[in-house]
């Protein structure tokens, strides 16, 4: 099992959103960064742990605990023309995007970078790091239990 930090704006897909869809599904689109669409396409795997975090947002922080609800499949809003996430050079026959769906698993209480950047246990963690801007990126073991801790409202 692996672990993964999954960027939205909440003013596109927030986590109560997520709670309130069907099965508490949705499908991980617009991901047009190839670093972060190869995490997706290459090491995800349904069951994965997933911190469903918000960003640009006025507090940007993790939202909720989700999973990898299914493996990777082509991204269909690159072959919408009126998608802001068209993509005119990707086919059906050769998609360059990928998407994945993300089930919501427990939102517990909000856990805002401001507190993130505090804890000992994240200082490595890639959200943290000067310059990341990925979309998608791995969490490790020790990083995913300190803030599942705190989402939880325990220590981390």
């Amino acid at each position: 099992m692996r672990y993964w930090l999954m960027k939205s704006e909440p003013d596109d897909v927030s986590f109560d959103d997520v709670l309130a869809a069907p099965r508490q599904t949705v499908s991980w689109y617009g991901v047009r960064n190839y670093q972060a669409r190869n995490f997706m396409r290459d090491a995800m795997s349904a069951g994965d742990g997933v911190l469903f975090y918000h960003s640009s947002c006025a507090v940007p922080g993790v939202a909720g605990i989700a999973e990898v609800a299914s493996g990777p499949y082509p991204d269909a809003t690159q072959f919408d023309p009126a998608s802001k996430y068209h993509d005119p050079k990707a086919t059906q026959e050769t998609p360059r995007w990928i998407s994945v769906d993300v089930r919501a698993v427990e939102q517990g209480r909000y856990l805002p970078l401001s507190e993130m950047r505090a804890i000992a246990a994240l200082e490595d963690m890639v959200l943290l790091q000067k310059g990341s801007r990925l979309s998608v990126s791995p969490v490790t073991e020790g990083e995913w239990n300190a803030v599942v801790a705190l989402v939880r409202g325990k220590e981390a």
